[in-house]
């Protein structure tokens, strides 16, 4: 018998120069796995209002291991980028006017997803340090009451006491998508056309891709999938230590130089 367990990413941020506590989502993205048959269904929402919010992603090594955390000004309906300022603030009639201009997502956000629900008919839904993803979801009038939410990134914190980014894991599990099919070690799965169109990185869907990969591959082949973290660990605690002594080597040369 096919079951369907379900995937959630978002991306959200800030409005430009408003409160750093009030994020407006701008992107979502729901893939749904069904069990038994292999098929993948993917939703994604985007969000057309024309409002600048600041969007912060990971700049990563080839290990997954972030190397500085970038900050910049996404207008949500050009999905055109600026350089993000410090200092900026927006006056109080233009941030009253990003406001208006996001009254109309929360229904949007709460249409998609209890449309979804209702479609696919899940049990089980995967998040990834989804705590604030939950949040701005019931905030826009979700009701979760009756889906089992698991947070694999806890799940795996609580077992190897590290935490974990998405990053990280996709090279564990060695990650990759050619447009056609989804691939990790030990899995291949078939990504119909319209599906495939949306994973593009940097996306919330291709968040979700990554995230169904990673969570069968922990789930189905988990002592494989613990090994595999453990060299990258290794390799990222090499490589720091290496980084630290090539530090300290060159602050004891400019020593002598004084």
């Amino acid at each position: 018998m096919n079951e369907n367990i379900a995937f959630l990413e978002l991306k959200y941020g800030n409005i430009y120069g408003g409160y750093p506590n009030f994020y407006a989502i701008s992107e979502i993205a729901l893939l749904v796995f069904e069990r038994g048959s292999n098929k993948i269904f993917l939703e994604s929402w985007i969000n057309q209002a024309n409002v600048d919010i600041v969007d912060v992603y990971a700049e990563t090594d080839e290990l997954g291991h972030t190397v500085r955390r970038v900050r910049e000004v996404l207008n949500m309906r050009s999905n055109r980028r600026f350089k993000y300022e410090e200092d900026f603030r927006l006056d109080d009639r233009d941030l009253q006017y990003a406001f208006k201009n996001l009254r109309s997502t929360k229904s949007a956000v709460r249409n998609f997803l209890l449309k979804n629900l209702r479609k696919y008919r899940f049990e089980d839904m995967i998040v990834f340090d989804g705590r604030r993803d939950i949040f701005l979801c019931e905030r826009s009038g979700v009701n979760f009451e009756y889906t089992n939410i698991i947070d694999i990134q806890k799940d795996l914190n609580r077992e190897t006491d590290y935490l974990f980014s998405l990053n990280k894991l996709a090279k564990v599990i060695n990650f990759n998508t050619d447009r056609s099919y989804l691939r990790s070690n030990n899995q291949e799965y078939w990504l119909h056309p319209i599906a495939a169109r949306q994973i593009i990185p940097g996306t919330a869907a291709f968040d979700a891709a990554r995230l169904l990969m990673v969570y069968n591959e922990y789930t189905e082949f988990h002592d494989d999938f613990l090994i595999k973290a453990a060299i990258l660990l290794n390799k990222i605690q090499k490589r720091k230590a290496e980084e630290k002594a090539a530090e300290e080597a060159q602050g004891g040369k400019a020593k002598e130089e004084e």
